[in-house]
């Protein structure tokens, strides 16, 4: 059977973006399919990273995509309480961020078609036939990039995900009022105000703010922690009238950042970004490179079997495993928790620069000299509150 591309990528995200660079850097004939009509427009609400997140990738910084710098986080509690990361972060202009990335696929001569969705895979023998909106494509390998309300995996048996229950359901909106985008940290609010991960603030600049909330279990429409989330942050704020703050653009979606990887390989097919459970714009980009990378190596050697692709899961779960699993142990650790032990928790750090605890080293390092700190100032709450943690081995 004919092919009409060695590898084809479903989904213009920065996952499927950083597959298919990574393939045809390999000299692999790579295609893409995005079921929207341009890539980066309507934008993705996803806009906001940490410096430390892009060394996990060979990324660097482009300043024309980047709307402001930032000096890094304030975690706040239920009562108010506040732990300051001091750590640089950035906002990105996300339909730039996406464009710019696309033009470096064009560059390395990958075909780009947008207004295609993918509807369904078919294997025949070595080649995997794509149905989509616009055509019949057959390829060698299928990497699927198009998200977490991607339903392809399930046409073909796979179960990327380990947790999908675990989703994070999130409204985020672009928002304008007298001043809210001038402070330089960003803010996360945690507790019942957005159960099980948080609610977050990125000031923009002048009069513009992105405010979100993401919420675990309490099902898709969280439009409710919203509505609280909004009338809380004017109070916070100091705004007179919850009508003050206007709605630009409201957006709604999911967060997997608690759902861990499961089944990311099949014969001639692979998974990645948040249809994978990767999630963050980072870590989505590295996985990507990762897939791209050995699905090129794959086509090279004639060998898509799901053996020869497994490498992809191999060197994922090096690097970068132990890091989402403790994530969702302190996720989950934060879920069962109510208001009153997150004030416990985050009265530890009162008066403490929370960079100066982490230090440098990798994630697990960081959170290893946190759960010191906290059984040194205060043994027998940081007992009761990380023994969950400790117990996982993860500490």
């Amino acid at each position: 059977m004919d092919i009409d591309t060695e590898v084809l990528v479903i989904g213009a995200s920065p996952a499927g973006i950083s597959a298919a660079a990574a393939a045809a850097a390999h000299d692999v004939d790579v295609t893409l399919i995005e079921r929207k009509k341009e890539i980066g427009n309507p934008p993705h609400p996803a806009n906001t990273f940490f410096e430390g997140m892009f060394d996990r990738t060979s990324e660097i910084i482009h300043h024309e995509y980047v709307i402001r710098e930032m000096s890094g986080m304030h975690i706040v509690s239920p009562a108010g309480n506040r732990i300051v990361h001091e750590t640089p972060g950035y906002i990105i202009d996300r339909e730039k961020f996406d464009k710019y990335h696309a033009k470096g696929l064009i560059r390395n001569n990958v075909d780009i078609m947008t207004g295609v969705s993918a509807h369904n895979l078919i294997r025949k023998k070595n080649i995997i036939q794509t149905s989509t909106s616009d055509q019949i494509l057959a390829s060698n390998i299928v990497i699927i990039a198009d998200g977490i309300s991607s339903g392809l995996c399930a046409l073909i048996g796979l179960h990327p995900t380990k947790y999908p229950h675990d989703i994070a359901w999130a409204i985020e909106a672009e928002v304008e009022a007298d001043g809210i985008g001038d402070p330089d940290f960003f803010e996360y609010y945690i507790g019942s105000i957005a159960p099980g991960w948080k609610a977050t603030y990125s000031p923009c600049g002048g009069d513009r703010a992105n405010l979100g909330v993401f919420v675990r279990r309490h099902g898709q429409d969280v439009s409710r922690f919203f509505d609280l989330w909004l009338r809380r942050f004017a109070e916070e704020k100091n705004i007179s009238d919850v009508s003050d703050i206007r709605i630009i653009r409201r957006h709604t979606g999911g967060d997997p950042i608690a759902t861990i990887p499961n089944e990311t390989v099949s014969d001639g097919i692979m998974v990645t970004g948040g249809a994978a459970g990767q999630s963050g714009i980072c870590y989505g980009m590295r996985a990507g490179e990762i897939c791209g990378m050995v699905a090129a190596k794959a086509v090279a050697a004639s060998n898509t079997s799901k053996k020869a692709l497994s490498e992809y899961r191999h060197i994922w779960e090096k690097e970068l495993e132990s890091e989402y699993m403790l994530g969702r142990s302190a996720l989950e650790i934060l879920r069962k928790m109510d208001d009153e032990e997150i004030d416990r928790l985050t009265g530890m750090f009162a008066g403490v620069n929370l960079s100066r605890v982490t230090g440098a080293g990798s994630p697990r390092s960081q959170a290893i000299r946190v759960m010191r700190f906290m059984l040194r100032k205060e043994p027998k709450t940081a007992l009761s509150l990380l023994s969950p943690l400790i117990r996982s081995g993860i500490g």
